[in-house]
């Protein structure tokens, strides 16, 4: 789809419902499930080398300790690629940085500052080519690529299809005889195009809100 086509970007509540009511009309199951959801909540982060920083912070961790440790690193200062580049490994993993993250946030920070990585183009691009160049860096992978570019690009048409938690919702959702894998999902989620970062902020929701009712027997 040539970018002139696409819809919106997802940085308003307003084009947000919007994408929610258009992907409702796409199938009964889904309408369904929006409804079960409830209210979905636009999730906005900074975008460029603090973003991506926040996003490879809190991989794996509870959202209570993600906060913690990057409350540290922005009380040194260090949120920009050439701030975090001043520092020494050692201080920065007294923040509680892993030596995994602390590495990849800094190949993050150096391809920026060589000028191989400018994150306007990786904004204003299509999924694929985005994908594939920040995927280039070091212990950068698809997931931590497609939430960059929901999250804080908004790109409206982005489904991570590996995350747990959006599989086990739609396999709720769709009364699937078992979780999908990645690949299974990626094929269910074309259907939802180019609609699908909605889809992704709403069946996270829809996984919230299940697991914490009578009505989520799955997990």
């Amino acid at each position: 789809m040539a970018q002139a086509d696409a819809p919106t970007r997802l940085h308003t509540p307003q084009v947000l419902a919007a994408h929610l009511a258009k992907l409702a009309s796409l199938d009964e199951r889904l309408a369904m499930a929006v409804a079960r959801a409830g209210e979905v909540q636009l999730r906005i982060s900074p975008r460029g080398f603090e973003g991506m920083a926040r996003i490879i912070c809190g991989q794996q961790l509870s959202v209570a300790s993600a906060r913690a440790i990057w409350g540290r690193v922005e009380a040194l200062g260090a949120t920009s690629a050439s701030a975090y580049l001043s520092f020494d490994e050692l201080t920065l993993r007294a923040t509680g940085l892993s030596r995994s993250k602390f590495e990849t946030i800094r190949s993050v920070a150096m391809a920026i500052e060589s000028g191989e990585l400018d994150f306007d183009i990786i904004d204003s691009s299509e999924p694929d080519p985005a994908i594939e160049r920040l995927t280039r860096l070091k212990g950068v992978g698809p997931w931590t690529a497609e939430i960059y570019l929901l999250f804080c690009a908004g790109h409206p048409d982005i489904f991570p299809a590996g995350d747990l938690a959006l599989q086990k919702a739609v396999e709720h959702a769709f009364a699937l005889k078992e979780r999908p894998g990645t690949k299974t999902l990626i094929e269910h989620a074309a259907q939802w195009s180019p609609y699908r970062g909605a889809a992704a902020l709403m069946f996270w929701r829809y996984f919230s809100a299940m697991k914490n009712s009578d009505a989520w027997d799955a997990l």
